[in-house]
């Protein structure tokens, strides 16, 4: 035999795969690296999935869930006013004086009213000077519901003129009122046309100024 071949190998030798090299065994392990990563790729989209539907279905339940009525609160009642807020007194005009007064006497009449609130009783009517006395028709005391209004005959005598002042400026009278929150005693300017007849009456009934 001449010339040399390529020797054969022996028994029991072989060609080996040398995992640093890339042969043919790494080359399948890489393989199974791959397929192992897209399964566990799909589980977690398959998971997130799930998630994403879970937490969507719970936001249209909790969307569609009927709203729960505020609680109940009882209102407060509403505050009564002092009779004083709720009351006017208005002058209307002078009157004739009753027969049978004194002498020195002259009327006018007033309008009470009561604007709001529960009734209103007025338990009397007064005024400041003290050379004078008053009397009232109908007598106190008397009540008027909110909404209505009552004319009132005030009859003044004269029982001193040199207590009075010929020329009053701002008279008032006061009266005493009373509803279901308080008694009030309040007084009442019932403006310049009362004013100048209360005068021209004084000054009539005591033009001399005696007594």
């Amino acid at each position: 035999m001449s010339g040399i071949g390529p020797v054969e190998p022996g028994e029991g030798t072989g060609v080996r795969d040398n995992p640093d090299t890339g042969g043919p065994r790494s080359a399948g392990r890489t393989r199974a690296a791959l397929v192992s990563h897209h399964h566990r790729h799909r589980r977690v989209t398959f998971a997130l999935l799930a998630l994403t539907v879970l937490l969507g279905g719970g936001g249209y339940l909790f969307a569609t869930r009927p709203r729960q009525p505020p609680p109940h609160v009882t209102p407060r009642p509403a505050q009564v006013p002092y009779p004083a807020q709720a009351v006017g007194v208005t002058y209307l005009d002078g009157r004739a004086t009753a027969a049978g007064a004194p002498p020195r006497s002259f009327s006018f009449t007033v309008l009470v009213s009561v604007e709001s609130g529960p009734p209103v009783t007025v338990t009397g009517v007064t005024q400041p000077y003290a050379g004078l006395s008053l009397t009232t028709d109908p007598p106190a005391p008397f009540r008027t519901k909110a909404g209505s209004a009552r004319k009132i005959t005030i009859t003044m005598h004269v029982t001193q003129c040199r207590k009075v002042p010929m020329d009053a400026g701002l008279p008032f009278v006061d009266v005493t009122l009373r509803n279901t929150r308080a008694i009030q005693n309040h007084s009442f300017i019932l403006g310049p046309r009362y004013a100048q007849h209360l005068s021209q009456a004084l000054k009539a009934a005591c033009g001399n100024r005696g007594g």
